[in-house]
């Protein structure tokens, strides 16, 4: 699903971004992974599921598998590609192309320094979150809260 919620006129070329969804049951309770941005990054100190820049020529799932394991020392084993939103910051548009991901191997590391916390979907108690994550015209958070 594509959620166009960016100006259509604006010059400033699309940043293609991977974004993980990792997802695992812990006592009964699915849970999802947060981090949170480090110091010297756009909105330093918000919440976001991690990711990152998709370089020329790899596919979003290639991007995904080598930007977790960079920034959090996890192997992604399987992804799938869930849903696809842009939306505009004052620094860049943004398509944000959502994967999840159950099937995953590791114990996460800020290997950026960034902190990372597991969350239940249906009761998310982080703040700040990425104003993507918030806007009304997002339908990530909604979509996970009815999903298992």
């Amino acid at each position: 699903m594509l959620i166009e919620r960016f100006d259509v006129n604006d010059g400033r070329a699309v940043t293609q971004v991977a974004v993980a969804i990792i997802e695992r049951d812990f006592n009964g309770v699915r849970e999802v992974l947060f981090a949170q941005r480090p110091v010297g990054k756009a909105y330093a100190g918000y919440w976001e599921f991690p990711g990152g820049k998709i370089e020329v020529g790899e596919s979003v799932i290639d991007a995904l598998i080598r930007e977790i394991d960079e920034e959090l020392g996890i192997t992604i084993c399987t992804a799938t590609q869930w849903r696809t939103e842009r939306f505009s910051y004052p620094h860049a548009h943004v398509e944000l192309n959502f994967c999840r991901s159950r099937d995953w191997s590791g114990e996460p590391v800020g290997r950026e320094g960034q902190a990372f916390a597991w969350q239940s979907p249906d009761n998310i108690g982080l703040t700040p979150l990425l104003p993507a994550l918030l806007s009304p015209h997002s339908g990530v958070l909604h979509a996970l809260r009815g999903t298992s």
